[in-house]
């Protein structure tokens, strides 16, 4: 899966929100971009794709990820509401029990 954001309408402006975003949420830019997040959370198996709704565990109606940053011991998920325009990302725990999936390509 070549790398983009959602609405974004060419590889520039992808860029343009995708450093926007991070820096809103204090997450390192990086060439290696995560397109896929599963993780596990009170036994529950769930997942997160850019481009894709939430979850309806985390009730944000349609509301899409944006992006999701590797940052360190966490990954930081990204919608409009949770970490774009406003609010805070969800925060999720890098352990044993998540996994990302990145973009194969990225034209940085």
């Amino acid at each position: 899966m070549k790398f983009f954001v959602p609405a974004a309408k060419d590889d520039i402006k992808a860029e343009k929100v995708y450093s926007a975003i991070a820096s809103s949420v204090k997450a390192p830019i990086t060439e290696k971009r995560i397109w896929q997040l599963q993780w596990r959370d009170n036994e529950i198996d769930i997942e997160a794709e850019v481009g894709k709704p939430l979850p309806s565990s985390f009730q944000s109606g349609k509301e899409l990820v944006l992006a999701i940053f590797d940052c360190e011991n966490l990954y930081k998920i990204c919608t409009l509401s949770r970490g774009g325009v406003k609010g805070e990302p969800i925060l999720v725990e890098k352990n044993v029990q998540s996994a990302a999936t990145y973009f194969t390509e990225s034209d940085n």
